[in-house]
């Protein structure tokens, strides 16, 4: 039977143990991939340094790439763009498997189905294992949204697509039409430079990027924003859609007296615990404000990205965001260099 080392997470303070595993057969709908690229997200990172609770033992990382390599019995034959999976292809997945006959996914939202799967975040088990990017192989399962990557695209990048790109999809998706808009981008992080690339690429009339760090929104700038500033005072203008990712109830509550009649502002930063915001209900109602909450995204939303990144991998340099050069052997030192140097993204090549 074939082996594959993994690196176990068990609790903050511990050093993640590299352990060899092996590789059961695949079940009906499953698919092996070898992976070839992880980076560190941000909840992957709060789970390290105990911010954030999971289960444990686990296998870290969510936001991976990979080629397939085997096939279960009764595999999907093609994948969300109709293209027909053979072995070889490199592909990103959804960082969830959930029943498509779920009353949540059939109306639209498979990623809040009942007993959803989540790679990254799942507990390490006799019956459940190579779930995450932090193992030489994933086992995809049944009902895995799926895209074949093209090769213009590197791993470095094609590791992102699953988690900040497509998140950022579906607000755009949310947000609707950009066409002659103003836009404000809140938050610099690795989301709010996929937003304001997408943002610049959808026709907006401006785009804006907001944050407390300068460095980042210099590194904004790159990405398709226009102007920036370190409070949302020092913008000349209101704004027609405000996509917010920064998570601060200050900014949440304040950007909406910053939005024009009819203004519309998409929140998917709040996702920690923390105090009820305070909203006069009275301006939202006489100014039209819509407000909408997003946390992680649908099928649809993964092939827009993918879509996007393909479309501008020669128009923006997300490469250069993931920083390291660490693998498997070196895996608490990246996760050390993420915590200490704060980084978009650390990336780990899984070989």
């Amino acid at each position: 039977m074939s082996k594959s080392i993994y690196a176990r997470f068990e609790t903050s303070g511990k050093k993640l143990e590299l352990i060899q595993g092996v590789l059961p057969e695949l079940n009906e709908g499953e698919i092996l991939v070898k992976n070839t690229f992880t980076t560190l997200c941000r909840s992957d990172l709060y789970t390290y340094k105990g911010v954030r609770k999971e289960k444990s033992p686990t296998i870290l990382g969510h936001e991976i790439t990979g080629y397939i390599v085997a096939f279960g019995p009764d595999y999907p034959k093609f994948d969300n763009r109709g293209k027909e999976l053979k072995l070889g292809d490199r592909i990103t997945w959804a960082i969830y498997a959930s029943n498509p006959e779920d009353p949540n996914s059939k109306k639209g939202f498979p990623q809040k189905a009942k007993n959803i799967f989540k790679y990254g975040h799942e507990q390490i088990t006799q019956d459940s294992n190579f779930h995450g990017g932090l193992s030489q192989f994933t086992i995809i399962r049944k009902y895995t949204p799926l895209v074949i990557l093209k090769d213009i695209v590197s791993d470095h990048v094609a590791a992102l697509i699953n988690c900040s790109v497509a998140t950022m999809a579906a607000s755009v998706r949310l947000a609707g039409d950009f066409k002659n808009k103003h836009v404000l981008i809140s938050g610099a992080g690795m989301l709010g430079v996929v937003g304001s690339a997408m943002a610049s690429t959808l026709g907006a009339a401006t785009v804006s990027t907001l944050d407390i760090d300068t460095n980042r929104l210099n590194v904004s700038r790159l990405f398709g924003s226009e102007y920036t500033g370190t409070s949302i005072s020092e913008f000349n203008r209101k704004f027609d859609i405000i996509i917010e990712t920064s998570g601060s109830p200050d900014v949440m509550s304040n950007s909406l007296q910053h939005l024009e009649i009819g203004g519309l502002t998409v929140w998917l930063g709040a996702v920690f615990p923390q105090a009820d915001l305070k909203i006069n209900a009275e301006f939202v109602v006489r100014n039209l404000i819509t407000i909408k909450g997003l946390h992680n995204y649908n099928e649809f939303d993964l092939v827009s990205a993918v879509d996007f990144i393909e479309r501008n991998s020669n128009v923006f340099q997300f490469e250069k965001l993931v920083e390291g050069n660490f693998n498997l052997q070196s895996v608490n030192e990246a996760f050390d260099y993420a915590v200490e140097q704060n980084p978009y993204r650390v990336g780990i090549a899984i070989v």
